[in-house]
């Protein structure tokens, strides 16, 4: 008699993958408005769960005053300071524009001290001489569109300030909410990744959590220390809105431009304007500021996770020109899963022991004759 053979109803599997697909893209849809509200707490609460954990032996080891003093110092650090700044942007708008749209308003300085530059020096002055020997009014009238169209666009980027206000209290309640039940969300994080990929999938996930740690660490502190120092030689120097500039400064460097380009601005404007004095401080200053990440940043990553530097460096940039900039996270995060679930496939076979020449004299030779 011949074994039954078990028969699969293919309309009953194609529908109930239909139905669970639904359910997939309905849930996504009903929850869009939140994930990228979510995503910035949770990548705040990884980052910043050793100095919940500090802050709760702190307080008696009771949770409840932890979350409060936490979700306190996300809203100082976080969302009162860019709050400020982008009301103070769009409420400046209009006179910024106007003062950028206005070619009477822009001048040509003389730069005679390039002529005190070794070697170059002389050269340097002739060129400029030659650029402005027309007052300079072709070269404020090539500029000047680029400089009103620059800033006319990026107060149009920072004006949504309801947006950015709606996304800011979010990202508040959910990560109180998170502090407050970690240690659950995490074991459900892990049990669904057990299920998925057994020990691989429960050892992506942690590999994930150091990576971001890593990057928090490496990336953001390092870009926070940069951007304090260099808005302090920016403030003593003498640079007006400084506040607005440090902020910008800090993104350049999140987005791993550095502060070298708005310390550079600044220092010309100091030898425009003729004060040559702070204008040498502040280069030094600055040169000091902006070489200072090549130390503190690969000890920092190391200190988060053991992760090749360029690694997380590709994807911090990678995910910024990506996802924006909730893709400082998920940039090394998605590239670190990779490269060590990669890593682990390969190593389940031995590395190659022979070598090139002792290979090749072990294959056979395809002209031989049978």
């Amino acid at each position: 008699m011949n074994p039954s053979h078990k028969r699969y109803d293919l309309a009953r599997l194609m529908f109930g993958i239909l139905f669970i697909a639904i359910l997939i893209i309905t849930s996504f849809w009903v929850v869009q408005p939140f994930i990228l509200a979510f995503a910035w707490a949770g990548m705040v609460v990884i980052a910043t769960w050793p100095l919940l954990l500090r802050v709760q032996k702190m307080t008696w080891g009771k949770r409840a005053p932890a979350v409060a003093i936490m979700t306190l110092l996300i809203v100082l650090l976080f969302v009162i300071p860019f709050s400020l700044v982008i009301n103070s942007i769009v409420d400046n708008s209009g006179s910024l524009v106007d003062w950028l749209s206005k070619p009477e308003n822009w001048h040509i300085p003389k730069l005679t001290w390039l002529e005190n530059v070794p070697i170059v020096g002389e050269r340097l002055l002739k060129a400029w001489k030659s650029m402005t020997a027309d007052g300079g009014k072709i070269l404020v009238s090539n500029v000047q569109p680029y400089a009103g169209a620059s800033a006319t666009w990026f107060v149009s980027q920072v004006a949504h300030v309801g947006s950015f206000m709606l996304h800011g209290t979010l990202m508040v309640v959910f990560s109180a909410l998170l502090y407050s039940k970690g240690e659950s969300v995490a074991t459900g994080i892990r049990h669904f990744a057990l299920r998925l990929a057994e020990g691989r999938g429960e050892a992506a996930v942690i590999l994930a959590g150091q990576a971001i740690k890593g990057v928090a660490l490496g990336i953001v502190v390092t870009a926070l220390v940069q951007a304090l120092l260099g808005g302090v030689g920016l403030a003593v120097a003498g640079i007006p809105y400084a506040t607005l500039l440090t902020v910008l400064m800090f993104i350049c460097c999140l987005a791993q431009i550095g502060p070298s380009l708005i310390l550079a601005a600044a220092v010309i404007w100091l030898y425009w304007t003729g004060d040559n004095t702070w204008g040498t401080v502040l280069l030094v200053w600055g040169s000091l500021v902006s070489t200072m990440d090549n130390v503190l940043r690969p000890m920092l990553i190391r200190m988060g996770a053991d992760l090749p530097l360029l690694l997380i460096l590709s994807g911090v940039i990678g995910g910024l020109l990506a996802f924006g900039m909730i893709g400082l996270f998920i940039g090394p995060v998605v590239l670190a899963v990779s490269y060590r679930l990669i890593s682990a496939w390969m190593n389940e076979v031995p590395e190659p022991q022979a070598e090139l020449p002792d290979v090749a004299e072990e294959l056979p030779d395809p002209t031989a004759e049978s």
